[in-house]
């Protein structure tokens, strides 16, 4: 019996020694691989690697890729890269910059007439795509031209017609159904006297800060994008493409992008945990069939819209701030069939308009649902769709310049000469379903009939809707609806110009 006894308790023995080396071999699995763009070697088995891309490629399920809190001039490329669900892939930017632009080669440019500047072999390969998003650095400032993906487009300058500090394009071989790719030459213009040299000239060589590429068994999953900044890139900040599920971005920003801050393609699925998108052509744009939540987002500063969502995709929003100055605030825009309509969902969402006129339009075969949400100084056309409206604030703002660099959304000026007062327009075809809300409007209308304060229990009898809603004359403050902007300000990233003035250091 005695040696029954010691031959289990051997055999007991062995077997935690076996969970032991197993646990071991796993944490053993898990590696840290550090990447440094000055003292890195791709090369090295032990030190640091030069390059993220290498780190990305041999990077496996368990890993986590560091960098330095410094400025990477290349992308974060993932093609079919797959960890785990227990044990996902992570690229930590701990605060990195990858930087989409780098400085112009002056020895390309010729001058053919004082401080006129031509230059014909700029980038290898350039299409409509691309100009329709390019713009150059100037002196840390992005020169644009009057020209935004998703936003105006101003004809091209004449090279003769330039003024100081502009730039223009002339195409010589444009693009066609067999050819994408287009030629031609840049143009630039001094000051009197300037030297080429001295003008701290950069453009945007890269087309993203992230990118994400492939499907089916080559889709990416299971990975973690933490404390990263992207900026510059001719295209998105984060471009989002193919396949992808499980992977989560968190704390990432994209700064002054040539099209979207973070943009989701055929069926992408994320999660997004804080972002901020600052001076981009569109904030968020998210496409075809993908799945993307956002939660404590910061948008301001962008040129063609500041959200943007399409086609049949399903989409969250929430604990987020929209200072809104673009050509349109929010856009929802569906497909042709009904029983696949875009939808979006947002709860506790604040959306100030700070520049001129605009509205939040919801369209045919979409669907928004969204309680808690504050709408200051805009308008709210629904053309057709589903909305369903709850706890929520529309109301009058101020307009606030767009070259301030103080913005405080609490703030409110109650000047009535300076305030955008909302419009809602309901079409006669939209399925409204509404109630405690609060409106301070101009105008309120379904479908060719308009209603004044006075006849807002009209509206309520004819919609059937809205029995706990009020329409106030004049405004004031009460608890209950709209954005809980306490909560606003704790959990959102109230991001202003000191980060860019930090990203703008940063370059050579």
């Amino acid at each position: 019996m005695q040696r029954n006894f010691l031959s289990l308790k051997r055999s007991g023995w062995r077997a935690v020694l076996v969970v032991c080396l197993l646990l071991i071999c796993e944490i053993a699995s898990a590696r840290d691989i550090h990447v440094d763009p000055d003292k890195g070697d791709d090369g090295s088995t032990e030190g640091p690697l030069k390059t993220i891309r290498q780190a990305i490629r041999i990077a496996a399920p368990g890993d986590t890729i560091h960098l330095l809190p410094t400025v990477y001039y290349e992308y974060a490329g993932f093609y079919g890269k797959q960890g785990t669900p227990d044990k996902p892939i992570i690229l930590d930017g701990h605060g990195a910059t990858l930087e989409g632009s780098d400085p112009i080669d002056v020895t390309r440019w010729v001058e053919i007439k004082p401080d006129l500047y031509r230059c014909e072999n700029l980038m290898p390969a350039l299409s409509d795509a691309i100009l329709q998003r390019w713009f150059f650095l100037w002196n840390g400032k992005m020169v644009h031209m009057g020209r935004t993906s998703k936003g105006p487009s101003q004809k091209w300058k004449k090279p003769e017609e330039l003024q100081p500090g502009e730039w223009t394009f002339v195409k010589q071989t444009a693009s066609t159904e067999q050819r994408s790719e287009i030629t031609g030459a840049f143009y630039l213009k001094l000051s009197a006297g300037a030297q080429l040299s001295e003008q701290n000239l950069r453009i945007p060589v890269r087309s993203a800060g992230v990118q994400f590429g492939g499907s089916g068994k080559n889709r990416n999953a299971h990975l973690v994008i933490r404390n990263l900044t992207c900026t510059h890139p001719y295209n998105d900040g984060f471009n989002i493409h193919g396949h992808c599920e499980d992977v989560l971005f968190e704390n990432i920003r994209a700064i002054e992008c040539g099209d979207d801050g973070i943009s989701a393609h055929e069926t992408a699925e994320y999660r997004v945990d804080g972002f901020v998108s600052i001076g981009n052509s569109t904030g968020i744009c998210d496409t075809g069939s993908s799945r993307t939540s956002y939660n404590r987002v910061f948008i301001r500063d962008c040129l063609g819209f500041d959200l943007f969502f399409l086609d049949t995709g399903r989409y969250t929003l929430t604990n987020s701030v929209i200072l809104s100055s673009a050509v349109r605030t929010l856009m929802l825009s569906g497909r042709d069939d009904p029983a696949q309509p875009c939808s979006l969902t947002m709860n506790n969402v604040f959306i100030r308009r700070v520049a001129g006129k605009n509205e939040v339009r919801v369209s045919r075969n979409c669907v928004l649902d969204a309680r808690h949400v504050t709408l200051m100084g805009l308008d709210f056309q629904a053309t057709g769709g589903e909305v369903s409206l709850h706890d929520s604030l529309m109301i009058g703002a101020a307009v606030m310049p767009t070259s301030s660099a103080a913005y405080d959304y609490l703030a409110a000026n109650t000047k009535a000469e300076a305030r955008l007062n909302p419009e809602l327009l309901i079409w006669k075809d939209v399925k409204w379903t509404a109630d405690r809300n609060c409106y301070d409007l101009q105008s309120l209308r379904v479908d060719k009939t308009f209603y004044a304060p006075s006849q807002f229990s009209q509206f309520q009898q004819l919609t059937g809707q809205e029995q706990q809603s009020e329409w106030v004359s004049s405004f004031t403050t009460k608890t209950g609806f709209g954005a809980d902007l306490n909560k606003l300000k704790q959990d959102t990233i109230p991001e202003n110009e000191l980060h860019t003035a930090r990203v703008r250091s940063l370059l050579p």
